[in-house]
């Protein structure tokens, strides 16, 4: 029998001219991201800025005007355009016409695509069982494990031994404060909580309430940080627990997490009580500020993967070893994890989350320097042009988020019209409810500038020409808005509308 000739697809000459035609496309698209080199060696990943000659100012516009409604089912329709796919090439990142701004950072970060470079092996060649003890796939698995657990623990300054690894800070949040409540249940049914909580920090705290524990919901003062004395007053020799969040997700409003344990640690001296355990829900602080679980004096502390830059379904549980933090576990089978979290542990998202940590251990301090001149660019460009505004939460929080009122605005209608930009008025959690947001409520903020805010998530990624083009959005839109309402011209003309009767 002949053998069979394989003609190749394309010839050299044709392969060519197609990379050269394609090359030359690209050129065409001017980008204002900063790139994300994907490499096919973790060590050689970098990230590069780009310059652009030209941003649009219409997101559903194209370079020539072209609008991409006239463009096929390649994207999702979304407020009147569409979303196209994202295109990728060797060596690079680049996003086609139509995506808008990201700036909900709070919600979830990009993937860094060192990361991506670094898991991918566990999905396919390296795909072994980690807890599979009698074979080299079982151990290479593990010995990856092991690594992610140290990248994690040196991340926070505390013992590989004492990281848990769950799906995320949500489950870690559930497991913690169930766990520690229901281990102590027997003595002590006090648990001390803020009223600006992750709404999974809260909603565990009402469960555990319909089982016969008393919460202490403590209140915040005005730009979103608790009153240590408010906390020494609530502390009884029966509390169990006390869980106060490091970094506020809607605020950013940073709490002394040192001072709050040196609190609980002193008031337990002072009585000759048993010591409170203390348990921060660090999801938007791990790999943004510095956290120290030893000098902090933290006993337990949740950690998510997507909100630094990893993947998304994966988290870890800080639960101390020595002296022993005891809680029962949520989920119960194999033993896994200290017995904590039974389950086979997802290698390739654990890897993830373990070179995500490394990466931010390594470059913290250039990204919090880095968003901190985007944070400060955006405030003055915005209050430069435009009164009435008010920043939501500490001026000394995190720079990566940033909370504005617009008053005389109305919230929904900011989103709306800003729909080229990804933006958002709170928790991604509560992002379906139309009531405003229970935290800037804690804060005292009236509902109605509670109503008219926004936070804007800044990250690794964001680039100096995103940030001028939002400032010109919001600039632009927030005028056009105010123009539009009959309260703005009463307040034009002197009228305090504070001292206005509304009748039914």
């Amino acid at each position: 029998m002949n053998p069979i000739a394989v003609r190749p697809l394309f010839s050299a000459s044709r392969l060519r001219s197609v990379a050269s035609a394609s090359s030359t496309a690209r050129s065409a698209i001017r980008s204002t991201r900063r790139t994300l080199v994907t490499p096919t060696n973790p060590v050689k990943a970098t990230v590069s800025n780009v310059t652009s000659e030209h941003v649009r100012e219409d997101p559903g516009e194209l370079e020539g005007g072209e609008s991409l409604a006239n463009e096929g089912e390649s994207g999702k329709e979304m407020f009147g355009f569409k979303l196209n796919p994202v295109a990728t090439k060797t060596g690079g990142h680049a996003k086609s016409a139509g995506r808008p701004i990201y700036l909900d950072m709070q919600a979830t970060t990009p993937m860094d695509p060192r990361v991506l470079d670094k898991m991918l092996p566990y999905f396919t060649e390296q795909y072994g069982n980690p807890h599979s003890r009698t074979h080299a796939y079982g151990w290479e698995a593990e010995s990856a494990v092991d690594e992610a657990r140290q990248e994690v623990a040196s991340l926070v300054g505390a013992s590989a031994k004492d990281i848990v690894f769950t799906s995320g800070a949500t489950e870690s949040n559930n497991m913690i404060i169930k766990g520690i409540a229901k281990f102590h249940q027997a003595k002590r049914k006090h648990i001390i909580t803020t009223q600006t909580e992750h709404k999974c920090v809260l909603d565990s705290c009402r469960w555990l309430s319909t089982q016969g524990f008393e919460i202490t919901y403590l209140p915040v003062l005005p730009n979103g940080l608790i009153s240590l004395s408010d906390l020494k007053a609530a502390l009884r020799p029966d509390t169990s627990l006390v869980s106060i969040m490091a970094v506020n997700n809607e605020i950013g409003v940073i709490q002394p997490l040192k001072d709050i344990s040196d609190t609980i640690k002193a008031y337990a001296k002072e009585n000759g009580t048993q010591k409170a355990l203390f348990h921060t829900d660090a999801a938007q602080a791990v790999g943004k500020i510095e956290i120290d679980v030893e000098k902090m004096g933290i006993d337990a502390m949740s950690i998510s993967g997507h909100k630094i830059y990893g993947p998304k379904g994966v988290g870890a549980a800080y639960v101390r070893r020595r002296p022993r933090v005891r809680l029962e576990p949520l989920i119960h089978g194999g033993g896994q994890e200290r017995g904590l979290r039974s389950g086979t542990v997802p290698a390739p998202l654990v890897v993830g989350l373990g070179e995500a940590c490394r990466i931010a251990n390594r470059e913290m301090a250039a990204d919090h320097k880095r968003v901190t001149e985007l944070s400060e660019r955006l405030i003055n460009g915005i209050t430069k042009e435009v009164d009435h505004i008010v920043r939501n939460g500490d001026v000394k929080g995190y720079p990566g988020c940033v909370n504005l009122s617009f008053a005389y605005v109305e919230g929904e209608s900011l989103l709306m019209a800003l729909k080229d930009i990804a933006l958002s008025s709170g928790s991604a959690c509560t992002s379906a409810s139309l009531e405003p947001s229970y935290v800037l409520r804690a804060l005292g903020a009236a509902e109605d500038m509670a109503h008219s805010s926004l936070r804007f998530g800044i990250g690794r990624f964001t680039t100096e020409a995103e940030i001028d083009l939002v400032v010109e959005r919001i600039i632009g839109v927030v005028t056009r808005l105010r123009e539009m309402s009959p309260l703005w011209e009463m307040v034009q003309e002197g009228i305090d509308i504070s001292k206005i009767e509304w009748s039914q």
